[in-house]
């Protein structure tokens, strides 16, 4: 399978993730190398467990979540999803920018939120679940 059609079919995998809830599912969508780049944090979080536990976490905080576009770079290796959600009163907008390896496994997933308030609501929800990971 090309780089292309592994990347769709990955992304196909992430999207009824997200629709159905099945967290399960990272498992297979994640590489055991993969880094997660945090709105919040300058610092990078390495490894499967964690950048797990931040999405499974994340999809919890966020509410009336909603992907509106997405774009993919010709050699299939990046992607980029622009969402919407709220938590609690505040609403945001951000995107996605997430880099696959030629198996269709994210690689690299990093996040972009506006505006600051909603910045700010997700950092103090998510600032609570972090302090709960427990590495392996």
């Amino acid at each position: 399978m090309n780089v292309l059609a592994s990347t769709t079919q990955a992304l196909q995998t992430w999207h009824r993730m997200i629709d159905t809830r099945e967290m399960s599912l990272l498992d297979e969508l994640l590489a055991e190398d993969v880094v997660f780049y945090s709105p919040v944090a300058f610092n990078p979080y390495p490894g499967k467990a964690v950048v797990s536990f931040i999405l499974q976490n994340v999809i919890q905080v966020f509410e009336n979540f909603t992907y509106h576009r997405e774009f993919m770079s010709e050699d299939g290796h990046n992607v980029v999803l622009e969402f919407s959600a709220n938590v609690g009163e505040a609403k945001l907008k951000g995107i996605d920018m997430i880099r696959f390896n030629d198996q269709g496994q994210i690689v690299e997933f990093e996040v972009m939120i506006r505006p600051k308030r909603g910045l700010e609501a997700l950092a103090a929800q998510m600032g609570e679940r972090i302090k709960l990971f427990q590495p392996q």
